[in-house]
């Protein structure tokens, strides 16, 4: 693997009162990828796909509510847009003229609402298995904000989870199908050791319901504000994923300016895996040195 693993920092900013935490690595002169995860996990999802971009200053982030980055407050929120004010203020403070936004799966839905509020921040994007939500329908808007109600109420004081050992944490994520070395790789920064165990650092309101999601229309009309180069490389779909995969591939197909789409078969978290991390890598390069129009 081309990157010293030892060159590999830790780094924290602390945005309205939200501490953002995240791994950093490569050239510091060099152009730079901000890596957002998917949903439960955290930096180390990209810790695999870092180092076959070694010409790349690569910031991964926990985002707020995971891994080693804070909670928000009693009354906050974990919708896609809630986190867009700390990172819009995290590219102004690093000082860059723009960025390469990264995401995966939740964080792919968090990159490309950024990139729609602020373009001109944003030289490229890159999505991994992911692009956006499945639009609903108006007519749920109040079965939703139910759902929500009701969630918000049961997981507000709730307790974080223990788990005996590491074991049985990789065990518990492996229930749905993911790879056992997914959450070990996860488990560093999603775990913390406490006398009783292994207490999960998430927030658990993280778990709970949206108290609205976006519908088609509001959708269409972020997917055609990205007017900078995209890139979505998709994995192979699980068949309980299949109808949100083809509905978004499909929207952005039609609505994305300049897009670019590629396939490399894998599960939902093959970024984590050497070979289609190298594969997707290469393309990644591939992309960011074409001439942009």
């Amino acid at each position: 693997m081309e990157n010293d693993p030892q060159m590999i920092e830790e780094c924290s900013w602390t945005i309205e009162g939200v501490e953002l935490a995240g791994l950093v690595s490569g050239p510091e002169q060099a152009p730079v990828i901000i890596a957002l995860h998917g949903w439960l996990d955290n930096a180390e999802s990209f810790s695999v796909l870092r180092q076959f971009l070694p010409g790349y200053r690569f910031i991964a982030l926990d985002l707020p509510g995971h891994g080693l980055s804070g909670h928000r407050s009693p009354f906050g929120g974990y919708q896609i847009w809630d986190d867009l004010p700390q990172l819009s203020q995290l590219l102004d403070r690093l000082g860059r003229e723009d960025y390469i936004l990264l995401g995966h799966s939740r964080g792919a839905m968090i990159a490309a609402l950024l990139a729609a509020a602020r373009p001109e921040r944003v030289s490229h994007l890159v999505t991994l298995d992911g692009m956006v939500p499945l639009a609903v329908e108006d007519a749920i808007f109040v079965s939703q904000l139910q759902a929500f109600m009701k969630d918000r109420a049961r997981l507000s004081n709730k307790k974080t989870r223990v788990f005996a050992s590491v074991a049985e944490f990789v065990e518990r994520r492996s229930r749905s199908g993911e790879p056992p070395h997914v959450a070990e790789l996860l488990a560093s920064r999603a775990l913390r050791q406490t006398s009783d165990g292994f207490e999960w650092r998430g927030d658990p309101l993280l778990s709970g319901a949206s108290a609205v999601k976006l519908n088609l229309g509001q959708i269409e009309t972020m997917l055609a504000a990205l007017k900078m180069p995209v890139l979505n490389i998709w994995a192979t779909p699980a068949e309980r994923m299949k109808t949100f995969w083809e509905a978004a591939r499909k929207l952005a197909a039609e609505k994305v300016p300049n897009l670019t789409t590629l396939d490399i078969p894998g599960h939902h978290h093959w970024h984590m895996e050497e070979a289609p991390a190298r594969a997707m890598a290469g393309a990644i390069r591939e992309f960011l040195s074409r001439k942009t129009p």
